[in-house]
């Protein structure tokens, strides 16, 4: 069974605002203050991400994105789920600063 833990959100209508794309990339999550794990993105938008790691965040936890050769992203974990968590990026990420020779 997976048990699921969704954080509230201002605006419930609001959950979804950009189309998210299906990836693979090899990151880092790291809850500030805290050492970084390894993680793989599994979706990403402008506005937030989905990752499976192997780490334990809480709801409402600041994290720190980051992809190879990118910057870090900065955002607050809203869900986890087994080995996933979402997260939302405290300032929208522009897509084609993360492009890689993955297509999405």
């Amino acid at each position: 069974m997976i048990r699921a833990r969704i954080g509230e959100t201002a605006d419930p209508t609001e959950r979804r605002r950009e189309s998210r794309f299906s990836v693979e990339l090899d990151a880092r999550v790291r809850e500030l203050g805290a050492s970084g794990v390894e993680a793989r993105v599994l979706n990403i938008s402008e506005s937030g991400f989905m990752a499976e790691t192997d780490g334990h965040f809480e709801i409402g936890s600041r994290v720190w994105l980051m992809l190879p050769g990118r910057d870090r992203a900065n955002a607050v974990v809203k869900w986890v789920a087994g080995d996933k968590i979402g997260a939302e990026f405290t300032e929208p990420l522009p897509l084609d600063e993360i492009r890689t020779d993955t297509d999405f």
